[in-house]
């Protein structure tokens, strides 16, 4: 098969060799420029966006931009392929292998005679493997976990990590004591103007709310998205309203704004 034929994607099934001779393409000379000025540190930002992206379409629903954008996403891992196959370092089929071998390796009770009867024996399996793979025995054991990740992200994997070996709550209830608990002490630094002691009070509030959110099941990176989208939602709706009456965002008054917005409330 000729490269054209591979990029113009003639062949039934090789679609994804079609995106990796697309990407050859434009990183060879002749192709384009800002493609091959590129390298593995200046399209950091395009993956984390990407990821994010796909993340707000799966949270719509929308079948349409999911396959676009998991089609984006998929783009930076060849990208990044690309970069490296070009050094000689390693290329898409290495990931795809290492990939592969991993899956294997730690599903032992699909693929092998090892057994886990549910999902909290799979991922505690799974961790075990982990740590052995990696020769982690002797670190300690929260050692690099959730490494690189947002730091909501992160506190809930710490916490879930720890959680497996019985580090956690009995019941809901001590966790909501617990907000409770911080909460009042954010207010004592507060009332002291304890500055330092506010900011180290607020972090502790902050990472009780998110063990909240691991106690119920919800990844508090989705949690704070829909937040974000519903105050900008009505924040919107508020500006509308404001304009039905004459009034901009800048020239209005809070009492203005606060009325709106609770109209805008009262209409979801």
């Amino acid at each position: 098969m000729t490269d054209e034929e591979m990029i113009n994607g003639t062949a039934a099934g090789a679609q994804v060799e079609r995106l990796k001779a697309i990407m050859h393409r434009l990183r060879a000379p002749g192709g384009c420029p800002w493609d091959a000025e590129q390298s593995h540190e200046s399209i950091v930002p395009n993956l984390i966006e990407e990821a994010y992206e796909t993340v707000d379409a799966i949270q719509r629903a929308d079948d349409t931009d999911m396959t676009e954008e998991l089609g984006d996403l998929l783009l930076q891992v060849v990208f990044h392929c690309e970069i490296a196959e070009e050094q000689k370092r390693f290329d898409l089929e290495d990931v795809a292998r290492g990939i592969s071998e991993k899956l294997v390796r730690r599903h032992p009770h699909v693929f092998a005679t090892s057994s886990a009867g549910d999902s909290d024996a799979v991922l505690k399996q799974w961790d075990e493997i982990k740590r052995k793979e990696k020769g982690e025995k002797d670190v300690p054991y929260l050692h690099g976990t959730g490494k690189g990740l947002p730091a909501l992200v992160r506190a809930s994997k710490l916490q879930k990590k720890a959680a497996k070996v019985g580090f956690d709550w009995p019941m809901e209830t001590g966790v909501l004591s617990k907000i409770r608990e911080e909460l009042c002490e954010l207010q004592s630094a507060i009332d002291a103007q304890k500055m330092d002691d506010v900011e180290e009070e607020l972090g502790d509030l902050m990472f009780s709310v998110v063990n909240l959110a691991r106690f119920r099941k919800i990844d508090p990176e989705i949690l704070m998205a829909k937040a974000n989208s519903k105050f900008e939602r009505r924040f919107g709706e508020m500006e509308k309203l404001l304009k039905q009456d004459g009034k901009s965002l800048e020239k209005s008054s809070l009492d203005d704004m606060e009325e709106a917005w609770l109209e805008a409330k009262s209409r979801e």
